[in-house]
C-alpha cells in the first residue's frame, strides 16, 4: 500500500461493530493505545477487515484512514507480527 501520509499506526483488528451504514474498527497498535475508527460497511468488507487481521490507521489533518496490509507488499511499512 502506498500513501502520501508519513502517520501511518499499524496494528491487529480487536474488534469489528457493524451497524446499518457504518462499522466501527478497533485496531491495537503495538505499545501503544488502541485506535478506533468509523467506517462505511462497504469499505470494510471491500477490505476485507476481520478480528485478529492486520490493519493500518493512516492519520491526515483530522482524517483517519483504514487500510489492509498484503505481506510483502511494497511501501507497506507495516512491521508483521506471526
Amino acid at each position: 500500500m502506498k500513501l502520501s501520509a508519513s502517520n501511518k499506526l499499524c496494528g491487529k483488528v480487536t474488534e469489528l461493530k457493524v451497524g446499518s451504514v457504518n462499522t466501527v474498527v478497533k485496531i491495537q497498535l503495538s505499545k501503544q493505545p488502541i485506535v478506533t475508527a468509523v467506517i462505511t460497511n462497504d469499505s470494510a468488507e471491500e477490505l476485507g477487515l476481520a478480528v485478529g487481521g492486520e490493519a493500518t490507521a493512516v492519520i491526515k489533518a483530522s482524517n483517519i484512514m483504514v487500510g489492509i496490509c498484503n505481506e510483502g507488499a511494497a511501501g507497506c511499512g507495516c512491521e508483521h507480527h506471526h
